[in-house]
């Protein structure tokens, strides 16, 4: 278990709203993701005016996102990691 968890952290903090945001999409890499971001991409543009989409992928859905990923995300508001099946 990871150790911040078991000491009980709190989540992050909620937006009060998406609108102008930078959100980050990662896809995991599993089949149907894609079209699964792309729909929600769509979304977070059409019906909660946010202002950016950054979208990036794991190699491999059955390890950690690569440190490299992670940092490319770090500059959104907020991260949605996509699965698909």
């Amino acid at each position: 278990m990871n150790n911040a968890l078991a000491q009980g952290s709190a989540p992050a903090p909620r937006l009060d709203s998406l609108n102008g945001k930078t959100i980050a999409l990662l896809d995991i890499s599993k089949p149907g993701g894609s079209i699964f971001l792309d729909r929600i991409e769509h979304l977070l543009k059409v019906r909660y005016a946010v202002a950016k989409v950054i979208r990036d992928q794991k190699p491999t859905y059955t390890k950690p996102a690569p440190a490299v990923v992670l940092e490319r995300l770090r500059t959104a508001d907020a991260i949605i990691e996509g699965l698909a099946d």
